[in-house]
């Protein structure tokens, strides 16, 4: 499995040909530490990580993005999230990366019986993409709070973003989200993204639905849907996500037994 998933990600970032995108993906959240696009407090454990594989698919405007995305507990409360995004204009016929983006989360104050937990990210792309789908590089961070209540857990995130290219405005965006836990494996997860584009022309509030399955042990698999609540564009987004998360790697204590003479 673990084989197959690599094989995949590697396919994705050679093998696709065609991509465009009307938004900057920028950096994402790894499954299940977040909703879709709406980080959670909570990260991967020191020595963890994980990829993921994702999809989307937009209508008006008519594209197809791919994602790839690595995330690295670096210590129990500090993750390292890279995501790299792929887009398809079908319309148009025209394809590109975008720029690689690359996160720091930290979480500073873990949860209690009353507050929530609070974490921050700090985060730069550097200019790799095609140059239709690049800002040259960006940077910025934001402030993550998320709360669990019985079987929901609730997210809201605000990120502020600069674009490296002074003909884009900058990046602003509010996220809130919750996942329920219907069962054991079973997620149902609800999201509303707003977002202040690059281009200072598009301004998107987007309402999100889903449901994520715990596929395997180690392998999750998230299943969504979006409708714009402002101007129609996109008039809906198809999402569909598998994360692997490597196995931990537990220490193994030798025992040393003395026998008595």
């Amino acid at each position: 499995m673990k084989k197959y998933l690599l094989l995949l990600f590697l396919a994705n970032l050679l093998l696709i040909r065609y991509a465009y995108g009307f938004d900057i993906k920028g950096i994402q959240p790894l499954a299940p530490y977040g909703v879709f696009s709406t980080f959670s407090a909570e990260s991967l454990p020191q020595g963890r990580s994980g990829i993921a594989l994702g999809f989307e698919r937009s209508r008006h405007p008519d594209y197809y993005r791919f994602t790839n995305q690595f995330a690295y507990g670096i210590t129990d409360n500090i993750e390292l999230d890279i995501t790299i995004p792929y887009v398809y204009d079908w319309e148009h016929s025209t394809d590109g990366f975008e720029d690689i983006a690359f996160g720091l989360k930290h979480r500073f104050f873990d949860e209690g019986k009353y507050g929530p937990s609070i974490a921050y990210i700090l985060g730069a792309s550097v200019p790799s993409g095609k140059d239709e789908f690049s800002t040259e590089g960006s940077y910025g961070g934001g402030l993550i709070v998320s709360k669990r209540v019985g079987p929901v857990t609730g997210h809201a995130n605000v990120l502020y973003f600069r674009p490296g290219s002074n003909k884009f405005k900058d990046d602003v965006t509010f996220a809130a989200g919750l996942d329920f836990a219907a069962s054991h494996n079973f997620k149902l997860l609800g999201e509303i993204y707003a977002k202040k584009s690059y281009s200072g022309k598009i301004d998107r509030a987007e309402l999100r639905f889903g449901y994520r399955i715990l596929t395997t042990e180690n392998l999750l698999t998230t299943i969504g849907v979006g409708f714009d609540l402002k101007n129609r564009t996109p008039e809906y987004r198809l999402i569909l996500s598998f994360t692997y998360l490597f196995p931990h790697k537990e220490k193994k204590i030798k025992k040393v037994i003395e026998q008595e003479e």
